[in-house]
């Protein structure tokens, strides 16, 4: 059984890898999910209401709902990645299949037909906000020895703290459980490295760039593998209330509980026939889990601008959520003269409970309404990536990735266009979304684009629609935050087939 320990201290230490810049964007994005219909026009919703998925965008659409009605969508996701490192070109790909949104609106009319308010209407919906399925492999050859990564977090730690005594009946697990608690993340990564023999403490050596500290891994090349495999998701509650005003006007509320459930597992190999290398080979498993829960609300109006005009606005609060988070790690080196080396600690490392918040949404939207026959529809989304803060913000640790965060992410915005023709209870539909980067460079995340298209049924009292959608992003993310900081290219593509089925009530 795995030791468990709470590392309470030197969060300064523990946050360099546990908590960073990517975990903040991976938290605050969203993908497209909801129903068949709203998929299709790829969520141009926020001028036009009456779809419950619409209240992902605008909460004033529920009282645009003529009668009560519930909703619920099965979603297939297929995904592909061709990921290049180096020298070195690979590709896959996943499927998974999950309940995507499933929800309901119930419509209260006025007892007063001369009543300015017309009606009121109350809503409830589970949507998944983002999905984590994914794995990858990235290998090819580098000149640059992962002992990097090890060797980065030496610097003003002190021999002593990495040594195991067994004259003292001390384990690998009890000093790195007791390294963990009393001196944080970066001591035990130096720990791992030193008790896996990737480096030596030589005192009077001053010409190692990490001295006292001199590298077991000699200059070269090295065959490489990066594998990450990850399963979760992001999903979100809401509750709404939204109302009509005379013929004109819908206002409307939404109550937002979020959920993250995250776990992660990377593990790196590298080979290496080096002259002078007393490491050959060197394989790293480090294992992340992450649970989290957080609340948001959102305002919205809808108008009636003109008899065919709709026009929409909607703000949605930052996400503040609580996240906690485990990890375990396992190191194992190999030397042709001295065999094979495990530092396998056994332990869960618990860390303090942290607090995120997201950037806020601002949302303008307009659609045109061709008679009941057809309609196109337009949102626009801009989000503040930048304003994305680990909290609490005097804490060293997450002041320097609150800075990090405030230099290297942007605002982005987000464009949607969707339509929809009618022939008899025939519906054809048809969208195109494009999301800008919330990286300055462009090049860490890159721009999404993605297309949809759609069909539905209408039976009366029950509706059927089908979409697909695609989406495409090139990712050029870092192995590791430090020291192994090389990157490799990741062109992912996603297609998703969602069933909807609704009703009236």
């Amino acid at each position: 059984m795995k030791k468990l320990i709470f590392a309470f201290t030197a969060i300064i230490s523990m946050s360099v890898e546990a908590q960073n810049i990517t975990d903040a964007v991976r938290y605050s994005g969203t993908d497209l999910n909801g129903t068949a219909r709203y998929r299709a026009m790829s969520g141009a919703f926020g001028a036009l209401g009456g779809d419950i998925s619409s209240l992902n965008v605008n909460p004033a659409g529920s009282a645009v709902f003529l009668n009560s009605s519930a909703t619920l969508s099965l979603n297939v996701e297929n995904s592909s990645n061709e990921v290049s490192f180096m020298n070195g070109f690979n590709s896959n790909s996943n499927s998974n299949t999950d309940l995507g949104q499933a929800g309901a609106v119930f419509v209260f009319n006025s007892f007063d037909e001369n009543a300015d308010w017309k009606k009121f209407s109350l809503g409830f919906n589970y949507n998944k906000s983002s999905s984590y399925e994914d794995d990858f492999l990235a290998f090819g050859t580098n000149t640059r020895s992962i002992d990097n990564y090890f060797l980065e977090f030496t610097q003003g730690i002190p021999v002593d703290l990495l040594e195991v005594d067994l004259t003292r009946n001390e384990t690998i697990a009890g000093v790195y459980a007791d390294l963990g608690e009393r001196e944080g993340f970066a001591a035990q990564q130096a720990f791992l490295g030193y008790q896996g023999y990737l480096y030596d403490y030589e005192p009077d050596n001053a010409s190692s760039p990490f001295a006292p500290y001199t590298s077991n891994v000699a200059t070269g090349s090295f065959d490489q593998e990066y594998a990450y495999a990850a399963t979760g998701l992001n999903g979100k509650f809401s509750f709404n209330f939204a109302t009509q005003y005379q013929d004109f006007l819908y206002l409307g509320l939404n109550l937002n509980s979020h959920f993250i459930n995250y776990e992660r597992m990377t593990s790196f190999f590298e080979v290496n026939s080096n002259t002078g290398s007393e490491i050959n080979e060197i394989l790293f498993e480090d294992r992340l889990s992450t649970l989290g829960s957080g609340f948001s609300f959102q305002l919205g109006a809808l108008a009636k601008v003109g008899e065919n005009v709709r026009a929409g606005i909607a703000y949605e609060s930052p996400t503040w959520y609580n996240i906690s988070e485990e990890t375990t790690q396992y190191l194992e080196t190999y030397s042709l003269e001295f065999g094979e080396a495990i530092v396998d600690p056994n332990v869960v490392n618990i860390y303090p409970d942290y607090k995120l918040q997201t950037p806020a949404g601002y949302t303008g939207s307009l659609a045109y309404l061709f008679g009941s026959a057809a309609l196109i529809s337009f949102d626009y989304t801009y989000k503040d990536y930048s304003t994305t803060k680990f909290k609490p913000t005097d804490d060293p640790a997450f002041r320097a990735q609150n800075d990090l965060i405030s230099n290297e992410l942007k605002g982005a915005s987000t464009f949607r266009l969707g339509g929809e023709y009618r022939i008899e209870n025939w519906s054809l539909r048809g969208g195109y979304r494009f999301e800008e980067s919330p990286y300055s460079n462009g090049f860490t995340v890159g721009d999404l684009e993605g297309y949809s298209a759609g069909l539905g049924y209408n039976f009366g009292n029950i509706k059927i629609d089908l979409a697909y959608d695609h989406s495409s992003r090139e990712n050029n993310p870092q192995l590791y935050q430090t020291g192994l900081t090389d990157r490799f290219r990741n062109s992912r593509e996603n297609s998703n087939y969602v069933l909807s089925l609704s009703f009236g009530l």
